[in-house]
């Protein structure tokens, strides 16, 4: 059990619970069971779970786990929005303040690296890039496909060419509209002194459960989604017609059920693809947390309850 007046103490002292992992490792689970025991907030780290659009197929925390104990930052944008670190990062400071005000502990969990990254180091002051610039950027890509694209972007930005892979069109997009909206590339701005970090004691916990079961989760919970209302939301989604290279459009499953829906694939194989791309999604998130997030715990989800021991004697010590 913790001991309340040291848990007290640790959020008075600043510090912040992280628990980052893969989607499907079992972060809610433990964020929950924290914060239930400390009288925490839950504070949300993953980017597709901000959109209201789609609660089951980003696996967003339902109705009786939000009613267990304060969540924040689910929710909250609408599909025609794009979220960035920067607005994430102004609206987590901004819950992490309201949680210490209310002499809670704050428990930042989800899967987006970059906002974990953020969070504890700032972000460079990169400038907004123009709607329209952003666009013809969009459209370039479109026409041009990846490969070339990303050797066009070389001529502006070699060093951010050099590490983005042909598919990641999101950063590719990004890298060419800052290149071309400010002169500068991507990569100059973000060797600027970094700023915003959210000032905290962080708590890094990292949820890393071996892959094959990881998996095994993974190719379960798509299934589950398909028959939990996943298909409802995409036809919505769908029905909006938003613009394509809108993040929310780009969450894993969209693509493959608004093919279903279409008559253009099976069922079977839109589970199949979402799977098979929200596996190797996970293996990318974990490497980033390997290399990157250099937590102070990692386990599984069947080691939690021993560890959630654990972390309560770090909370006392950090308080």
């Amino acid at each position: 059990m913790a001991d309340h007046t040291e848990i007290a103490r640790a959020t008075a002292a600043g510090t912040v619970v992280m628990i980052c992992g893969p989607t499907a490792a079992g972060k809610s689970g433990l964020a929950l069971a924290l914060a239930e025991e400390t009288g925490g907030v839950i504070i949300n780290a993953d980017s597709m779970q901000l959109y209201r659009d789609l609660r089951v197929l980003t696996a967003r925390p339902g109705e009786t786990e939000m009613a267990r104990a304060p969540h924040r930052l689910y929710g909250v944008m609408d599909g025609a929005e794009r979220a960035s670190v920067a607005s994430w990062l102004a609206m987590a400071a901004e819950a992490v303040a309201a949680a210490r005000q209310d002499s809670a502990l704050p428990i930042i969990v989800g899967g987006t690296g970059l906002y974990f990254h953020a969070a504890i180091h700032g972000i460079a002051p990169i400038p907004d890039v123009p709607q329209d610039i952003h666009a013809e950027c969009v459209q370039q890509l479109a026409k041009q496909g990846g490969t070339a694209f990303r050797a066009t972007l070389a001529g502006l930005d070699p060093v951010t060419a050099d590490r983005l892979h042909d598919g990641d069109s999101q950063r590719l997009v990004r890298a060419m509209g800052v290149a071309r909206a400010t002169g500068r590339p991507i990569s100059d701005w973000q060797a600027e002194p970094h700023h915003g970090a959210i000032g905290c004691l962080p708590l890094r916990i990292a949820m890393m459960p071996p892959r094959d079961e990881l998996y095994h989760a993974i190719d379960r919970r798509f299934e589950t989604m398909m028959t939990d209302g996943a298909t409802d939301e995409v036809a919505a989604l769908s029905a909006r017609g938003l613009d394509p290279s809108l993040p929310v459009m780009k969450a894993i499953g969209v693509r493959e059920i608004m093919a279903m829906l279409a008559g253009e694939i099976a069922p079977e194989l839109a589970v199949e693809q979402a799977s098979r791309d929200t596996r190797r999604y996970a293996k990318r998130q974990m490497t980033w947390i390997r290399n990157n997030f250099n937590a102070e715990l990692a386990f599984s989800e069947k080691q939690m309850e021993r560890n959630i021991q654990k972390i309560f004697a770090i909370l006392s010590k950090s308080g």
